[in-house]
């Protein structure tokens, strides 16, 4: 039981974390995420394979913060997403990566 309450309580933890960002999703058959959705999480769900990063790294969002994005897959399968300079990261069915952007190149925050 205590095992439990604290899985309970770390799930929590991390879902208070998202729960401030705005939720996004892509439309059918979208596969670039826009630079607009800086700052948000977004959720993927039967997304493609492959999802893309705005061309040119955005250096802050809408609210003049630097350039992030959150982005979950709900599955059912592996999605990896890309950007320039070669940057490419698997998110894995029900994780969620952070990756950030500097206006020159994106990198995953652990």
């Amino acid at each position: 039981m205590r095992h439990f309450l604290i899985y309970l309580a770390l799930i929590a933890g991390q879902m208070n974390t998202l729960q401030d960002k705005p939720v996004v999703h892509l439309h059918p058959h979208q596969d670039v995420i826009p630079a607009d959705f800086g700052g948000d999480l977004v959720v993927l769900v039967n997304g493609p394979t492959v999802v893309h990063l705005p061309n040119l790294p955005p250096t802050l969002d809408a609210q003049r913060r630097p350039w992030a994005v959150f982005v979950q897959n709900l599955g059912p399968g592996r999605v990896t997403v890309v950007g320039k300079s070669q940057f490419s990261v698997e998110v894995s069915v029900n994780r969620t990566v952070q990756i950030k952007s500097n206006g020159t190149a994106y990198a995953s925050v652990p």
